[in-house]
Formats: C-alpha cells, structure tokens, sequence
C-alpha cells in the first residue's frame, strides 16, 4: 500500500490524533518536569504504568485503565514516601526495580500474543482500541484543565519552593497533584513508546525547548511543538517501511534534541 493509501486507514487516523493529544499533553508538562528534576520519577512511573497494563493485559481489561492506575499508584507513592528531596532517589529506584519485576512476572503468567506483551514495553500506538482511545482523549482534557487552575502557584513552588511556602502556597499538596497529573500523562504516553522509551515524550522536548529560551511561555510552546513534531512525525514516517513506531518517534525526538544543543552552543560562542 502507498503512503496515501495507509493515512486513509481509520487506524491510522485514530493513531495520528492519539499521538497529536499526547503530544500536547507532554509538553504542557514537560517544562515543569525538567524544572523539577522529575525525569528520573517520570522513568519510575513508566515502570509502574508498565506492571498495571501487564495486569490488565492478565486480567483481560483495557491495557489503558491499568497502565492508568499503576502510574497514579506509582505517582501517589513517589509524593507520599519521598518527603525529603534527599530520600527522592532511593524511593524512585526501588519503585522502579518492584514495578519492572512486578511487570515481568504478570507477563510470565500471560499466555497470550507476544505481541501484546512487547506493545507494552515499546508501544504499539497503531492497536489502540476505541475504549482506550476514549479514555486517552477524557484523561488528556482532565490533565490539562487542572493545570491550568494550579500552574500558576506550581510554577512560583517549582522555581523558589521556600519562598512559595512562607507566601502560604500549599507547595506538598501542589506537588503530589503534579504528580499525579504526570503519572496519567506517562500511563498514556506508554500507548506511544512505551514503558521503557517514555522519556522520548515526557523529557526530550521539553529539554530542547529550554536549551533555547529561559522564557516559561515561550519554553512550553516550544515543547508542545517539539512533542508533535516527535509523536506525528514518528508514526508518519513508520507507515511505509513499517518500522516500529517507537524508534522514529526517539529519534525524532532525539534529533530534535541536538539540534537545540548546537543552537544554544553557537549563541553562547556568540555572545
């Protein structure tokens, strides 16, 4: 089939809107986890998106609905253990190292396709059923309404926490909602790339956008248009030689990234 052929396919079209929401969605968030220092939680919640669609997928549900509940299991865990920034770390590596095992072995005890187990880890955004497209459309709509009520005061307790909390800012509570918020948004970015590439979506763009601007507007823009460009552009350039949708959408992804880094290197010799 050609290339027009393929886009005409209403799989195809469902899988370029998914990835269009999720690409908004990761970079409205983006921002704020690279300022947080978040990417290595982000990995952690992966893991346990990864051990709930394992679940489901054993269960026979919706592999949505469980990689949906492990990541805002995972995320409420990370908020509600890791209290001192010290203790962050050791909270996320065990999380992960439980999750992964957790994950493996619920795929041990599954005897169906391979493939479904192997979506799960490196995603296989083409095989999202209407349910689960359903719930990635009304999870992205609710992410993105919060955040705009509480990006605000996030992003003054991102920036100066201390100065936020002597300003009255509920700077713990902000922080396990944004968690929360970021676990939905990896659940549903492991339908794209999966359990162990979901920082392609998460954390690249988001990096490459900051690499060029310190404005936050500006910083987020960038990072949703990155995020697009690395989510659609992946899967539109996988049709023809049908090759797996994670891969481009990384290296996508991945080039972006560098060519930032040299534009924000030739300004700085610049200047």
């Amino acid at each position: 089939m050609s290339f027009l052929d393929l886009l005409e396919l209403d799989f195809v079209q469902t899988a370029l809107i998914a990835a269009a929401v999720l690409g908004l969605v990761a970079g409205v968030l983006g921002p704020l986890v690279v300022t947080r220092k978040m990417a290595f939680a982000v990995h952690g919640t992966s893991e346990l998106a990864f051990t709930g669609g394992a679940a489901a997928l054993l269960l026979g549900i919706g592999i949505g609905y469980g990689a949906l509940a492990g990541s805002i299991i995972a995320a409420v865990l990370l908020g509600v253990l890791s209290r001192r920034e010290s203790d962050r770390d050791s909270v996320i590596g065990a999380i992960l190292a439980f999750g992964l095992g957790m994950g493996i072995l619920m795929l041990a005890l599954y005897k169906g396709r391979a493939s479904n187990k192997f979506g799960l880890l490196t995603g296989q955004i083409v095989g999202v059923d209407s349910t689960d497209f359903k719930l990635l459309l009304i999870s992205s709509i609710a992410v993105l309404v919060v955040m705009a009520f509480i990006y605000r005061p996030l992003f003054f307790a991102s920036v100066d926490p201390d100065v936020a909390v002597s300003r009255g800012i509920p700077v713990r509570t902000l922080s396990i909602v944004f968690a929360v918020l970021v676990g939905v948004a990896t659940a549903l970015s492991v339908q794209v790339v999966g359990a162990l590439l979901v920082l392609a979506l998460m954390i690249t763009p988001a990096a490459a956008a900051m690499r060029l601007t310190a404005s936050p507007l500006r910083a987020t823009v960038l990072s949703v248009v990155f995020a697009e460009i690395a989510a659609v552009g992946g899967i539109l350039l996988s049709l023809v030689p049908a090759l797996p949708v994670s891969a481009l959408v990384t290296a996508v992804s991945f080039v972006i990234y560098l060519v930032c880094r040299a534009v924000s290197w030739r300004r700085s010799r610049s200047a």
